[in-house]
């Protein structure tokens, strides 16, 4: 019995150490989390995104909701969103929650939405978020 829980204990530990990749998130999900990357980079310069989100995106509609929904998660969010570097590969503990709450409307599973947010932002906060990924998501799937 003891060696269950140490060996479910390292794999929990394991696991933990493990860097998540971007594309383990769900193309959707992805799309926006590199969107929002793209956006803090122009953010920095100073540049408005929309131009440059909407070609890489390819729908001025996509890009606007990508936006849209970027500003509320701004919002909601308890703190600074951290973002990974443009070009890596890996995502932030922010991006694994925003690649969740993004997947969760992808799938119209209300309850992985809570599950992700539970703790995280103000319960007054959940449909604003919910509603702006559930805009996006019908934008990707409208363009596609």
């Amino acid at each position: 019995m003891a060696h269950n829980r140490t060996t479910s204990a390292k794999s929990i530990v394991a696991n933990l150490q493990r860097a998540p990749r971007l594309s383990e998130l769900h193309p959707i999900a992805a799309r926006f989390v590199y969107s929002v990357r793209l956006m803090a980079l122009h953010e920095r310069a100073g540049r408005d995104p929309v131009p440059e989100l909407s070609s890489r995106l390819g729908s001025v509609d996509v890009a606007a909701k990508s936006l849209a929904l970027a500003k509320t998660i701004m919002r909601c969010w308890p703190e600074n969103i951290h973002v990974s570097r443009f070009c890596c590969g890996l995502i932030s503990h922010d991006e694994v929650t925003i690649g969740g709450i993004v997947s969760s409307a992808v799938h119209r599973d209300y309850d992985a939405f809570v599950h992700c947010t539970h703790g995280l932002i103000r319960p007054d906060r959940a449909p604003a978020l919910w509603e702006g990924c559930n805009d996006l998501v019908i934008a990707e799937l409208s363009a596609g």
